[in-house]
């Protein structure tokens, strides 16, 4: 193994006044990351370009080295969750989340609360499976928490528009809007209607049910609501990777990294049996890295690259809460760059660390502000002291675009 790309999901931030007008990265004390700093050189990079709101899926395909344009992440969390696709199935990302009704089309929360369990997800999934009717087969699967994935299957476009504020609605307001043909063919628009039946059939099974019911009793968002986004129906070329492995537990970095030809290692995230959704983002953080380190150990000599990404340091970005991810970052460094500080010690492995996209608490969304870079090689030193936004832009790399990523960093080679 002489390359290591270490991602750290949305930890990039903004100065946050709860971490005295810090950001989480300046603010964690991450000394096992501080002497991999000192051992290289920094920059930052923009994922897609300097306006860009980028989300995990075309960030990560640009940073692979790929046009963004050609992010499907339907198929790509499809893939990931082990969904066969034939060619026209139509693959879109789903939350399930909770609207006050369709009439108003008014979203409470686009992640019901993210207290629900991975029991109550299964159950609504299998009911919506069963009870929905369309006009064609489809497959609802759930995955992580209220994260899953929807497949029509048939022959479908793709050239529709998303059911989710967050990434329809240019001004945030918390209204959804039904999907829309993006064009005059009739291929779109019998798309999207079959789309838009598929979320008022789900509605009706979910509104009443008695797990929702249940919820409202114990003062819980009812999943009422199916969002959905990032359709597509095929899979465009990406840049192959066959000399690497993947480690990852989250359905879209699996799909991306099976479509790049990477030989992937996975584990089921662990279960979210309770309403504390942290405590089960606390505990997919530790189970990923300790098999990542096992990973890592007993494949090094096969294999020339490998890519982990941590999903955990998103959410707290989502949720505004700074301190969470300070210490999410805390716990990554201690347990698992202080492993890597001594595995690579003397392998002449390069290890590289960036993040696909900067989440700031104060937002609690995505932002275009660019991510650190890191480059620890022992080739160079910019005199850089920690791994941070403020310093990464101090840093002798400079700025580099998602685009490239893999050459200016040199895991290309």
């Amino acid at each position: 193994m002489k390359k290591i790309l270490v991602i750290l999901d949305g930890a990039s931030d903004l100065p946050n006044p709860n971490l005295d007008n810090k950001t989480p990265l300046e603010d964690a004390n991450m000394p096992n990351l501080d002497f991999l700093v000192k051992n290289g050189r920094m920059g930052f990079m923009y994922p897609i370009d300097e306006e860009t709101v980028p989300g995990s899926d075309n960030s990560l395909i640009s940073i692979f080295g790929n046009d963004p344009k050609l992010c499907r992440r339907g198929v790509y969390e499809a893939i990931g969750a082990g969904i066969k696709l034939s060619k026209g199935d139509l693959a879109l990302r789903v939350n399930f989340g909770t609207i006050e009704n369709l009439k108003s089309k008014r979203v409470i929360d686009r992640r019901a609360g993210r207290t629900l369990t991975t029991e109550e997800a299964s159950v609504l999934a299998k009911d919506l499976n069963e009870k929905v009717k369309l006009p064609c087969e489809f497959v609802f699967k759930n995955t992580v928490q209220h994260r899953g994935v929807l497949v029509l299957k048939g022959k479908f476009s793709d050239n529709i528009s998303n059911v989710d504020p967050e990434w329809s609605s240019t001004d945030k307001s918390f209204e959804f809007e039904f999907s829309k043909p993006l064009d005059d063919r009739n291929i779109s628009k019998e798309s999207a209607r079959i789309v838009n039946e598929f979320i008022h059939k789900a509605f009706i099974v979910l509104n009443n049910h008695p797990i929702n019911l249940e919820r409202a009793r114990k003062g819980f968002l009812s999943a009422n609501m199916i969002f959905l986004r990032g359709g597509g129906v095929d899979s465009p070329k990406l840049k192959k990777y066959k000399s690497w492995i993947s480690i990852n537990m989250m359905p879209l970095e699996i799909g991306i990294s099976k479509e790049s030809d990477m030989r992937v290692f996975s584990a089921e995230y662990p279960e979210l049996k309770s309403f504390d959704s942290y405590k089960n983002l606390y505990e997919g953080l530790y189970k990923l890295i300790d098999f990542a380190k096992r990973i890592i150990k007993k494949n090094s000599d096969n294999f020339s690259g490998c890519y982990i990404q941590f999903k955990e340091t998103d959410i707290p970005g989502h949720d505004n809460k700074p301190l969470d991810k300070k210490r999410m970052l805390e716990i990554i460094d201690k347990e698992f760059f202080g492993f890597l500080k001594k595995f690579i010690n003397g392998k002449g492995i390069k290890l590289v660390v960036t993040c696909d996209h900067s989440t700031p608490c104060k937002l609690k969304a995505h932002s275009s502000d660019p991510v650190p870079i890191l480059v620890s090689d022992g080739m160079g030193y910019d005199g850089g002291t920690h791994f941070c936004e403020s310093e990464a832009k101090r840093g002798i790399l400079g700025k580099i675009y998602g685009r490239e990523f893999m050459e200016k960093t040199g895991l290309n080679k």
